[in-house]
């Protein structure tokens, strides 16, 4: 978009845009995609089985139609194919956990004026928190790594590598993934030990405990056991100021043997830092929930990598969703 497209109009579809935004999480935090499954329901029968206001419900029901997320003939309302297939509880595509993480940093965006007058978050890191806020970003993290690992896994060439360290790795998609494409590599999930409930259950998902361990630890705090020959640093480090990143990439190299290989998976900033659009806005979210956590450019990345003494540093051909990239290096 350039300026020439701004116009009055647009300019309100931006700033209502979080009618729709609100209406899709509240759908998803009362499961109405879920409850309707294959089913074709009234607003009166959805009502009933929520112990919810009919008016209400149907009113939900009826903005949802108006999105064309369910399909509406006469006083019945059904899933369309697409948001049964990701919206529905019922599906192995569902995506609902990664909606109901955005969800629960609205509160946080209401109150971007006072973040960016202080400087200071608005409110604790979306890991830390309650059950539910926790299984949501974590199984969100699941329903994003999901949909671009197996893919990532046929891009890159890990032949010839025994040992992976998935630093951060929450449910562990990528180490999974990585071992799947590679029979001879094994992978250790390090993380905070509340993790560990979740990565178990993709890791037993996948039939793959043999290969895949969950070690519970803090990165920015301990010391990494064990030696590797690939480190695994899927966005962790925006969540970290430039001193932090520094530490936590200082440790993952320490744990390479020599020749080992370290790969960096982030949004990726332009060195103006003002593109692309995800990242630049990602980096408010910091700003909202972090200490100094932000989006990084690659000339920022690498920097950090080669003060770590890694070499032949470059950028894959890669462009994840939300234009995410790697960066890779060789300890030396």
């Amino acid at each position: 978009m350039n300026e020439n497209d701004w116009n009055p109009g647009k300019l309100f579809e931006i700033s209502g845009y979080y009618w729709q935004t609100c209406t899709l999480h509240a759908a998803v935090k009362l499961d109405i995609f879920t409850i309707i499954g294959k089913q074709k329901m009234t607003g009166r029968q959805i009502a009933e089985k929520l112990s919810g206001d009919k008016r209400g419900i149907t009113t939900l029901l009826n903005g949802l139609s108006a999105m064309t997320l369910l399909e509406k003939k006469g006083e019945y309302f059904s899933n369309n194919a697409a948001s049964f297939k990701f919206l529905s509880k019922k599906s192995p595509a569902y995506i609902g956990h990664i909606i109901m993480h955005h969800s629960h940093l609205v509160d946080a965006w209401t109150k971007i004026d006072k973040a960016v007058l202080t400087g200071l978050p608005v409110r604790d890191k979306v890991s830390h928190g309650d059950e539910e806020t926790r299984e949501s970003f974590l199984m969100g993290m699941f329903n994003l790594a999901i949909g671009i690992a197996p893919a990532l896994a046929d891009l890159m060439d890990l032949s010839g590598r025994k040992s992976l360290l998935d630093l951060g790795g929450g449910p562990g998609t990528y180490a999974i993934h990585f071992c799947l494409k590679n029979p001879d590599l094994k992978a250790t999930i390090f993380d905070l030990p509340e993790t560990q409930p979740f990565a178990e259950k993709i890791i037993k998902q996948f039939n793959i405990s043999n290969r895949v361990a969950f070690l519970g630890g803090d990165y920015l705090e301990e010391e990494i056991p064990g030696e590797y020959d690939i480190a695994w640093l899927s966005q962790i480090l925006h969540g970290e100021n430039p001193e932090n990143c520094l530490k936590i990439i200082k440790k993952a190299v320490s744990s390479l043997q020599p020749g080992g290989l370290i790969i960096i998976h982030e949004f990726i900033l332009d060195r103006s830092m003002d593109h692309p659009v995800f990242p630049a806005l990602f980096s408010l979210n910091m700003l909202l929930v972090t200490d100094g956590g932000r989006s990084y450019a690659e000339e920022q990345l690498s920097d950090m990598l080669k003060e770590n003494n890694i070499s032949d540093i470059k950028r894959i051909d890669f462009t994840g969703p939300n234009s995410s990239g790697i960066i890779m290096g060789i300890k030396q």
